[in-house]
C-alpha cells in the first residue's frame, strides 16, 4: 500500500520503534541477542492485537463496486471487516440510469428551480416517503451477505447486466501508517511492541541459564525478563480497555 502523504514513511516509522525497542533492552551498554526480525515480530503483533481490541484501528468509508452479469459471488479486498450496505443509483429496477418519473420531477422544479417561493416540509417528507416505497417495490435494496474471514459478498438476486455499478457502505482497516502517525495510538503499540520483543529475548535466555566463564561464569536472566514482559502486557491489555487511545467508550449493555 502506497505511502499516505504528509506522513512519515511506514519504514521511518519502524525504525524509530526498533531504536526504541533495542535502547530501553540497554543495546550499547549490554549485548541483546535479537535481530531486526525480532523487532518486525513484535511491531507486527502489537498491530494485530491493537486491530482486535480497539475501535480506533478501523473506519468507514465507501467503494463502488462494477456488477458482472449472471455473477452474484464477489471477493472483497482483505481491509474491509464488513459491508453496511449496497446503493444503488436508480429507485428500483435493473437499470444503472437514474429513472424519470414525475414526482422527483415535481420536487425539483418546485425546490430547486423556485425555491423559497413554494412548497413545505409536508411536500418533502410526502417525497422520501415515495422514494422508500418505491425502491422497497421495484428492487431499490439490495440484499446480501458478506463473510469477513473469506470476503467473500453475495448478493441474493440475478445480476441481468454488466452495465451497473453499486456504491458499498463499507467499514476497513486503517492502513498501518496511519495507526502508527495516530498521537493517541502510537504510544501503546510503542510499549507493547517493546514488551513483545522482551518476552522473545526472555525466551531465548532461559534456554541458556548460565554462560561459561574463567570465573565459573554468570547466569542469564530469561525468567526476570519474561516476568516482567508478561506483566507489563496484561497491564497494557487493561490500558486498552480503559480506552487509553480515547477510543469510543461502550454504551450501556442489556443482556
Amino acid at each position: 500500500m502506497a505511502d499516505t502523504p504528509d506522513l512519515p514513511s511506514l519504514s521511518q516509522t519502524h525504525t524509530d520503534i526498533i531504536d526504541y525497542i533495542r535502547l530501553r533492552l540497554g543495546d550499547q551498554m549490554v549485548d541483546v541477542e535479537l535481530d531486526r526480525e525480532h523487532y518486525n515480530m513484535a511491531i507486527k503483533q502489537a498491530l494485530i492485537r491493537y486491530r482486535a481490541r480497539s475501535e480506533r484501528a478501523e473506519q468507514e468509508s465507501y467503494c463502488f463496486l462494477d456488477l458482472v452479469k449472471d455473477t452474484q459471488e464477489y471477493i472483497l479486498p482483505k481491509e474491509i471487516m464488513s459491508v453496511k450496505a449496497i446503493h444503488r443509483r436508480g429507485l428500483g429496477g435493473l437499470s444503472n440510469s437514474s429513472q424519470f418519473e414525475p414526482f422527483s420531477s415535481g420536487f425539483l422544479n418546485t425546490y430547486m428551480l423556485v425555491a423559497g417561493r413554494v412548497g413545505g416540509l409536508a411536500s418533502y417528507e410526502l417525497f422520501v416517503d415515495y422514494q422508500k416505497l418505491t425502491m422497497k417495490m421495484f428492487g431499490g435494496y439490495i440484499t446480501y451477505t458478506f463473510d469477513p474471514s473469506t470476503k467473500k459478498l453475495v448478493i441474493t438476486r440475478k445480476i441481468t447486466s454488466d452495465s451497473e455499478s453499486v456504491l458499498l457502505q463499507v467499514t476497513n482497516y486503517k492502513p498501518d501508517q496511519v495507526i502508527l502517525n495516530d498521537a493517541r495510538a502510537f504510544p501503546w503499540i510503542q510499549d507493547y511492541a517493546y514488551s513483545t520483543a522482551k518476552h522473545m529475548l526472555g525466551e531465548a535466555r532461559q534456554k541458556f541459564p548460565t554462560v561459561a566463564g574463567p570465573q565459573g561464569g554468570s547466569s542469564m536472566n530469561g525468567t526476570e525478563l519474561k516476568t516482567e514482559a508478561k506483566t507489563e502486557l496484561d497491564a497494557l491489555m487493561i490500558d486498552l480497555g480503559n480506552y487509553v487511545d480515547s477510543a469510543t467508550p461502550l454504551t450501556w449493555v442489556v443482556g
